[in-house]
């Protein structure tokens, strides 16, 4: 079992995070998932017809990432959040990448709900995964470039089990090791907010959704919820 932790110093910080963990276990990624390709051609097609379009910073959703990461000295127009990068790729090219089953359920739901994702293959984290401050000395290796060690820095905000770091700038880019594949079959996926006060039923109905995908091709789902005042779950 893996437990999620906010750490103390970033819950005080962002005292309105409201985040969901999803956790599937034998999950199987070499079959279809139509629910999933119904899903990201809806939506595709929704942009298309201009009934719907991505969040952008200007969004309050977007909005309140950016001050966030310029609270840890990153800049968002530069190294943007998660869903304000794919968004703004998805406007641009007018669909979304084909990564594998998994991964395509949770941009979907992520760019269709305006809230960052991602996920785990929980069978490369070492220990428990906490959310913190980082010091420095971590380091990380990026998506796509296994050959690659960066330090983040002091003072950003971090994914980390015992090993390394799982993401950098919270939300920004995720790590190699604990990538998410065709092959992988014990996932926890994340689903995150900074204003749970006026988007937390957003992040419920899109914690749902997700897991409503996955449920198909899951031996057994969980859905948990992390607060300043409750920190942490395990899955």
């Amino acid at each position: 079992m893996t437990t999620f932790r906010i750490s103390p110093t970033v819950a005080e910080a962002f005292p309105d995070t409201l985040i969901a963990v999803v956790t599937a276990t034998g999950l199987n990624g070499h079959e279809p998932w139509p629910h999933t390709t119904t899903a990201l051609e809806d939506l595709e097609q929704d942009l298309a017809d201009g009934t719907w379009t991505p969040a952008d910073e200007s969004d309050p959703r977007i909005e309140a990432w950016h001050t966030a990461y310029r609270s840890f000295g990153t800049n968002p127009r530069r190294i943007r959040p998660s869903v304000d990068a794919l968004g703004r790729r998805m406007a641009k090219k007018g669909n979304l990448p084909r990564i594998n089953p998994a991964v395509d359920s949770y941009n979907t739901v992520s760019v269709r709900h305006g809230l960052p994702a991602g996920a785990f293959d929980l069978d490369h984290v070492t220990g428990d995964v906490e959310i913190r401050y980082a010091e420095g000395t971590e380091t990380f290796t990026p998506l796509g470039e296994p050959d690659t060690i960066e330090n983040p820095k002091p003072g950003e905000i971090i994914y980390t089990d015992t090993t390394d770091v799982l993401t950098r700038h919270w939300n920004h880019r995720d790590a190699h090791r604990t990538r998410v594949t065709e092959d992988s079959t014990h996932v926890a996926f994340v689903l995150e907010t900074l204003t749970a006060t006026r988007d937390g039923h957003l992040l419920e109905a899109a914690a749902e959704e997700l897991h409503g995908l996955l449920v198909p091709h899951a031996e057994a789902t969980t859905v948990h919820y992390l607060t300043p005042k409750q920190p942490q779950a395990t899955t």
